[in-house]
């Protein structure tokens, strides 16, 4: 009479994994898994953190000793622009790899969240049309200087607070409340202090994930 040992695989005489074999081995791919697939990488965080600082700092320096002020020149801005664009390019990348395979409820509720912030943030240069259109003038100094990053940054540490994201929540909250803080400063300085504050929060968020990392990778 034939039968099988409970103990044997059917490739050989190896004992299938225990439990705790098979929940190391799952916590494992699982972390490989959010390292390949991650939306914010730590790297795209440091960049970005080098990109803010060089781009409101130029912004900053073309505007320094203007008497009245005029607003920034063009060579900051299109610096500014031209970095931007990268960061885009790169952020949509790492967006792009961490939604694959991504369906149903999941993947509609981050896209409708990603619209919602996009949306914000444009609709704060629409309402700086309406201060260009009543003759305000400091729409070329405080308010694109810090307003989108206030209010776009209230409402997306409302969003990764509600998916507790609590990382990204803090580095959203800290960016407005640098926002706010740089606005008292007046339309000169706000720039050096919103490159600066913006500095410090994407490279804080990326020593976070670097911190993650490490743990991931030295865990049994």
């Amino acid at each position: 009479m034939n039968h099988t040992p409970d103990n044997e695989t059917v490739a050989g005489n190896e004992s299938p994994l225990d439990p705790q074999e098979a929940a190391a081995l799952l916590d494992q791919t699982t972390q490989q898994a959010r390292r390949k697939f991650q939306p914010n990488p730590p790297m795209l965080n440091v960049f970005r953190g080098f990109v803010v600082l060089i781009a409101f700092g130029g912004l900053w320096l073309s505007v320094r000793g203007q008497h009245p002020y005029t607003g920034p020149k063009p060579w900051a801005i299109a610096v500014a622009y031209g970095l931007v664009g990268i960061v885009i390019a790169w952020s949509t990348r790492a967006l792009r790899r961490s939604g694959a395979g991504v369906s149903g409820p999941a993947q509609r509720a981050r896209s409708i969240g990603m619209g919602v912030l996009l949306t914000g943030w444009v609709l704060v240069y629409v309402f700086e049309g309406a201060f260009y259109k009543s003759g305000a003038h400091i729409i070329y100094g405080i308010y694109p200087a810090t307003a989108p990053f206030l209010i776009v940054g209230l409402a997306a540490a409302a969003w990764a607070a509600g998916r507790q994201d609590w990382p990204l929540t803090a580095t959203c909250l800290g960016v407005a409340i640098v926002a706010a803080f740089a606005a008292l400063t007046g339309p000169v300085y706000c720039w050096l202090i919103m490159g600066i504050g913006l500095c410090l929060a994407m490279l804080g968020n990326a020593a976070f994930g670097f911190r993650q990392l490490r743990h991931s990778v030295v865990r049994p």
